[in-house]
């Protein structure tokens, strides 16, 4: 169930406005790393969790603050569109209002068909999607990727800051920074005490048997490279991170197999072989007459 209360968890309010930057901030808002994924991100893994207790309530927790982020972005978007003229002031475009526009960097649709409000899409006017979600039902898989959209979310956050000089925009953002520092550090601390707590471990799934696997291959660095210097790296040599293993080094691969006969598919397929057409015809004829493969 959800209830909403009409305030913000920080204040969102810019100094003046600015239509280009604000279809920038369209990039955290409904971008692959964006407020909105994660919002729905955390709420998936938190419906698939199989478990009650603390990761579950965990998820829940930090979906719904994300969506009050989605809330403080779409607010500031619609604020920086709110006055902010359509076009530039080079009279060549001023005319029209429509070239002036995309000359100066404006989203047409944030006017057009949000009518000067923000939209569930990215900074280059690509629909968000459901596809960027991750929720596997493994806790150990989805705290780890979302680590990884905190890590990537930051870094956009951090480069929009550098890309105003807004005080008002800036001060919001350095409330999302702070908080994309403090859900890093949760959900690597999560990872770390499923870990300890051997609920999970690596390799993911843990629970798969490994000796199911092909182990000869589990823990060769195998390198496709010209690059030698990979070679140097902790991955190369000594102890694996699941200790199950050593790592070893290997110029290329270790194994090898021949290549198969090229695939020959039904002929109603109509792809190329070497049989002659004619007989590729007959043979889809025949195969209609019979109902069959």
């Amino acid at each position: 169930m959800f209830f909403h209360k009409q305030e913000l968890q920080y204040k969102a309010t810019p100094a003046k406005p600015d239509a280009v930057y604000a279809r920038k901030l369209q990039e955290v808002l409904g971008g692959q790393y964006g407020e909105i994924t994660v919002a729905l991100q955390y709420n998936f893994q938190a419906w698939n969790t199989h478990i009650p207790g603390k990761y579950r309530d965990l998820l829940f927790g930090i979906a719904a603050e994300e969506m009050g982020h989605v809330e403080m972005l779409a607010t500031m978007i619609a604020q920086l569109l709110e006055k902010a003229p359509l076009g530039i002031t080079d009279d060549a475009v001023q005319s029209d209002p429509a070239i002036a526009a995309v000359v100066g960097g404006t989203d047409m649709q944030q006017a057009i068909v949000a009518g000067a409000g923000a939209r569930a899409v990215d900074s280059m006017g690509n629909p968000w999607q459901g596809s960027y979600i991750t929720a596997s039902g493994n806790l150990l898989a989805d705290f780890t990727a979302n680590a990884n959209a905190e890590m990537q979310g930051r870094l956009q956050v951090a480069r929009l800051y550098h890309m105003t000089d807004d005080h008002g925009v800036r001060d919001m953002l350095s409330f999302l920074l702070a908080r994309d520092t403090m859900h890093q550090n949760q959900w690597i601390a999560a990872a770390r005490e499923l870990q300890e707590s051997k609920m999970e471990l690596l390799p993911v799934p843990s629970n798969f048997p490994q000796k199911k696997e092909a182990t000869e291959v589990s823990y060769q660095y195998l390198n496709f490279s010209d690059g030698k210097a990979a070679s140097e790296g902790s991955w190369a040599s000594g102890p694996t991170p699941d200790g199950n293993g050593e790592f070893s080094y290997h110029e290329g691969p270790t194994t090898s197999a021949p290549m198969p006969p090229p695939t020959h598919v039904d002929s109603r397929f109509y792809g190329t072989t070497e049989l002659p057409n004619t007989l590729e015809k007959i043979a889809g004829t025949v195969q209609d007459k019979l109902n069959r493969e």
